[in-house]
């Protein structure tokens, strides 16, 4: 299912529209002010990384000495995550979880403090 975007003529905004079926006909109408004169736009696309990407292009903290590497929100929770890999264990749902908050801003409620 594609997402198309357009540029309204009248208000020059983007918006975004996802298309089901393209096959069948479609009449985009401009989310911001309801215009139907639209422009199709050059649409941009996502590229999502693994985390072991990300991990390899951020590399070991010893790679990184004059960074505060493990404040970076890509690389936290990262040592308890090798940790575990290396013991050939399964990291904990609860664990994974608290981990991804904090990558995302919500640091466990132990830490909020420091």
């Amino acid at each position: 299912m594609p997402i198309y975007e357009f540029v309204c003529q009248n208000c020059h905004r983007k918006s975004s529209f996802l298309v089901r079926d393209i096959s069948s006909s479609f009449t985009p109408k401009c989310s911001f002010c309801g215009s139907t004169k639209l422009a199709r736009a050059v649409s941009s696309f996502a590229y999502h990384k693994s985390l072991q990407t990300v991990w390899e292009e951020s590399g070991e903290p010893t790679m990184h000495p004059s960074e505060d590497y493990y404040k970076r929100p890509e690389n936290i929770g990262r040592w308890t995550e090798k940790k575990f890999q290396q013991m050939g264990q399964e990291l904990p749902t609860k664990v994974k979880e608290e981990i991804q908050a904090a990558r995302e801003g919500v640091m466990p409620e132990p830490l909020k403090d420091l």
